[in-house]
């Protein structure tokens, strides 16, 4: 896939995150989430942290601080707007086409930019549905945006299951939507989505 593909999925899925943001409730911050032993403030926070902070760091090739990786997003009633702002600050970040080439640090080990930067996009995506499903709301990406997160998917799933990122896959019918198709084999049962919504 092109890097300005990808630079644009990474918009999309930017600007979809940024709208459920949003749309998410004071009060919904502490209610259960399908994320085993995860709230939505937890699950809030780790998709705050990384798709956005951590995505913009990883273009300009610098590691997360502590003060970053300790802090409470939701603390801050305004948080959502921050996580706008932040989020068009890391796509900006990766606007130079010297960005993707490369490889990233990550400390333990190094990865090229372009993969690093998919699977972000993945987080952005994969996160997004789960605070959408979360808190009554919808997760919508274009097929193109979908394709990209399912090659994700079924690239490193085994990479995410080791680390409990992802549970087993979930059966689905051949015939779902990409995206439904990606979220199933990221251990995530796509019908949730539509329970919470009474479809």
């Amino acid at each position: 896939m092109k890097n300005d593909d990808m630079h644009s999925y990474m918009s999309e899925c930017a600007a979809e995150a940024a709208r459920v943001a949003r749309g998410v409730t004071a009060e919904q911050l502490n209610g259960p989430t399908h994320c085993p032993g995860w709230d939505v403030r937890t699950l809030v926070n780790h998709w705050v942290l990384y798709t956005s902070h951590g995505l913009e760091h990883r273009a300009l090739r610098k590691q997360l601080s502590e003060e970053l990786t300790g802090r409470d997003f939701t603390a801050d009633p305004a948080w959502a707007g921050a996580y706008a702002v932040q989020l068009d600050r890391a796509v900006a970040a990766w606007d130079e086409p010297a960005v993707w080439e490369g490889e990233v640090d990550l400390g333990m080990a190094k990865m090229p930019a372009a993969e690093l930067a998919s699977m972000i996009i993945k987080e952005m995506a994969v996160h997004g549905w789960d605070v959408a499903t979360a808190t009554g709301q919808e997760f919508r990406v274009s097929d193109g945006a979908a394709r990209l997160v399912l090659d994700v998917v079924e690239t490193h799933g085994e990479l995410y299951r080791q680390y409990d990122g992802f549970a087993d896959p979930v059966p689905v019918p051949d015939d779902v939507p990409v995206f439904e198709r990606a979220l199933a084999r990221s251990g995530r049962d796509p019908r949730l989505a539509k329970a919470e919504l009474g479809h």
